[in-house]
């Protein structure tokens, strides 16, 4: 009890900075098998270590070509928020391993600024794509998406050296003008990892790879052929030994009957 009421006052305020600090989000690792595949996000709204109930959007990105050191996606971002809020999402980002040296986009999100910080307590972010070139680098201007508006385009990212395999992480979204959340009027997003899907075919360097049609089976990405299960031989061992002693058991049963 004493060794509780010591370290409650600790254990309380760790409580509290983590309530306090927003979610990393999921990480995704993508090369050259992972062209053709898009990755889906949800992001929930927060300011000041608070959720912000209906502050909502969802972000896919999709890798569509790799080439020496760059990478290029296309992108849409759905502004979900719902009732009784009203906001704009401005701006999106995420954390690249390895760094990223250069970035360039076009559509709905086509400024870009590299090693910045998000607000919110997010901090430093390596990438960082906004609607508009006015206004601080989380976003600005008049722009973006406005409840249930949804804007696409395409990114590239580009590296030092050739990339072999790259994460991205931490993905986060910004929204501004804020209406009928009391007195909050700008927050960010934390984006989770919610659902991934790939095409049929894909391009890498400018080389086509043709997609394999399945039974429509995917898993994680990767898509798996269906068809009949073939037993395993153990398995196989298990099922004769089974029917061996059922003959046996039966041939024993009959052979007492008839000396009967």
């Amino acid at each position: 009890m004493k060794l509780t009421r010591k370290f409650l006052p600790a254990l309380t305020a760790a409580a509290f900075a983590l309530s306090a600090s927003p979610a990393l989000a999921d990480a995704i690792t993508l090369d050259a098998s992972n062209i053709g595949h898009a990755y889906t996000f949800t992001y929930d709204g927060f300011s000041g270590g608070t959720s912000v109930d209906g502050l909502t959007a969802i972000t896919t990105f999709t890798l569509t070509g790799i080439s020496g050191n760059q990478y290029t996606f296309d992108y849409a971002v759905t502004n979900t928020s719902t009732d009784p809020i009203d906001s704009r999402v401005s701006s999106f980002g995420f954390n690249t391993n390895p760094d990223i040296t250069g970035a360039t986009s076009t559509g709905a999100f086509s400024y870009t600024t590299l090693d910045g910080r998000y607000p919110n307590g997010i901090g430093a972010i390596d990438v960082c794509f906004r609607d508009a070139s006015g206004g601080n680098w989380s976003g600005g201007g008049s722009g973006g998406l406005t409840d249930g508006q949804t804007g696409t385009g395409s990114f590239t990212l580009s590296f030092a050296d050739p990339v072999t395999s790259l994460e991205l992480s931490d993905f986060y979204v910004r929204y501004q003008s804020i209406s009928g959340a009391d007195c909050i009027t700008s927050a960010s997003g934390s984006g989770t990892l919610t659902g991934s899907s790939s095409t049929s075919g894909s391009t890498t360097s400018g080389n086509t790879t043709s997609g394999n049609t399945t039974s429509g089976n995917t898993t994680s990405g990767n898509t798996t052929s269906g068809g009949t299960d073939v037993p395993e031989p153990g398995m196989l061992g298990l099922l004769g030994g089974g029917l061996l002693a059922l003959a046996f058991a039966h041939r024993r049963r009959r052979n007492k009957a008839l000396a009967a």
